[in-house]
């Protein structure tokens, strides 16, 4: 192994680190509230994220959709684990590309394997056109339909 390539992993294995660790805080002061300790959610009323939200980031399609229901929020109903959920998730589009790109890949690490996200493409997602919080749930559903979201 060389020299540069071990340089290049530790210098990522620390970044991915960091981002897991201000991804848990980001967690714990503005999701756990709602989803609860540990993205377990409340059945009914609040989708857990645990399990979730790694299998979803594990998709192409899916990959890009989570930074959208974090920028645009969603209401609607949906379903999940077989529940059906009428509710309101706010958007934290306030929330720096680097901040978000934390929690997701925090949010993807809960009972998953990690899924590193980058700030670069929080920055493309968020180029994109704003869309009303219904027309992600519409999405959310399309994507279900097509076991992508679990």
């Amino acid at each position: 192994m060389s020299k540069a390539f071990l340089a290049a992993a530790i210098v990522l294995a620390a970044a991915t680190d960091q981002a897991w660790a201000d991804g848990a805080q980001l967690f714990e002061t503005s999701c756990a509230f709602c989803h609860q300790a540990g993205g377990v959610g409340v059945p009914g009323q609040f989708p857990r994220l645990a399990g979730r939200v790694g299998e979803i980031a594990s998709k192409p399609e899916g990959r890009k959709f989570l930074p959208q229901i974090l920028l645009n929020g969603m209401s609607g109903r949906i379903v999940a684990d077989g529940e059906p959920v009428l509710g309101i998730m706010p958007a934290f589009d306030a929330m720096s590309d680097d901040d978000m790109a934390a929690l997701l890949t925090y949010l993807s690490s809960l009972d998953h394997a990690p899924v590193v996200f980058s700030a670069r493409e929080i920055g493309e997602a968020r180029a994109q056109a704003r869309l009303p919080p219904g027309e992600i749930a519409a999405q959310r559903t399309e994507l279900a339909a097509k076991k992508i979201v679990p």
